[in-house]
């Protein structure tokens, strides 16, 4: 079989996913761009208004500016927290101690349960009168906060909910543990290396490729923050006092809430080219301080 007809059949062979991607992705992708210079609310046709809806967006939109601050406060806050969290969770679990496997199950459990009945549950701990949380607070007698019913602790309480999945980044990390060489720990402990120079000189760049993949998707996962706000801030609206309004949560509102497609639509794509500035960005930084096997 000559090389153009191998061709041919490759390109038959992706045909599916060539249309998936035109129909799917690349079309909607297009449609969204075009329509973000239109007033389009779905019932009516699009009409061509420039950069109004942008202007809007930045001039005259408070709650636009409201939804982009909780949103970065949310990523700002949970990103290094669950990393970190994952490390050191990761780096207990990777012990040779009788009945680890129990543990690792444990600690991974909360990265398969259902989303909305998690939600749920939290809502359930967290509730300021007959929540778990505050009746232990309770105990040492602190007066626990009104968790999401409190502006000041709504964010603070969905990464605390954050923090409790970190066992789905723990089982990277520890896979990645699990494949350093030991011959590296017996060299370093020969010429005097403390435990805690072992794992900050050999642990962590060892692993550091895995914290910058780690780091790059939770960052785009976390700028993508909705089913929390909206199962569980009062009337799906990021109450209270728009502490929970995310970004996500406020464009759905914008298109079918309002219907105020075309906006929403441009919404869209300024988060679009906030995370892909700041993916850049990490795959910049990333150059000082993630170490490759082969390098």
């Amino acid at each position: 079989m000559n090389k153009k007809k191998e061709n041919i059949y490759g390109y038959i062979f992706i045909l599916p996913w060539i249309i998936g991607f035109l129909g799917l992705t690349l079309g909607p992708l297009l449609f969204s761009l075009a329509g973000s210079f239109t007033n389009y609310n779905v019932t009516s046709r699009m009409d061509f208004i420039g950069f109004e809806n942008y202007s809007r967006m930045f001039a005259h939109d408070d709650l636009f500016w409201t939804s982009l601050y909780n949103t970065m406060y949310f990523v700002l806050f949970s990103v290094p927290l669950t990393t970190i969290a994952a490390i050191l969770i990761s780096t207990m679990m990777n012990q040779s101690i009788p009945g680890m496997r129990i543990f690792r199950t444990i600690y991974y459990l909360p990265a398969i349960l259902s989303g909305v009945g998690v939600y749920l549950l939290w809502m359930q701990l967290l509730d300021p009168s007959t929540g778990l949380i505050n009746q232990f607070l309770d105990i040492f007698g602190i007066e626990g906060p009104n968790w999401l019913f409190d502006a000041g602790w709504a964010k603070p309480s969905l990464i605390f909910m954050k923090l409790w999945s970190a066992g789905g980044s723990m089982l990277l990390y520890l896979a990645a543990m699990q494949g350093i060489s030991k011959t590296l720990y017996e060299a370093a402990v020969m010429d005097g290396a403390s435990r805690a120079q072992l794992f900050f000189k050999i642990t962590l760049p060892m692993v550091s490729p895995i914290i910058f993949f780690d780091i790059v998707t939770s960052t785009i996962g976390s700028f993508q923050i909705f089913q929390e706000a909206y199962v569980m801030s009062a009337d799906n609206a990021g109450a209270p006092e728009n502490s929970l309004l995310f970004y996500n949560l406020y464009m759905w509102i914008k298109a079918f809430n309002v219907f105020d497609m075309g906006y929403a639509m441009a919404m869209s794509w300024i988060l679009f080219i906030i995370v892909l500035l700041l993916t850049l960005l990490n795959f910049k930084l990333s150059k000082r301080w993630v170490h490759y096997e082969g390098d």
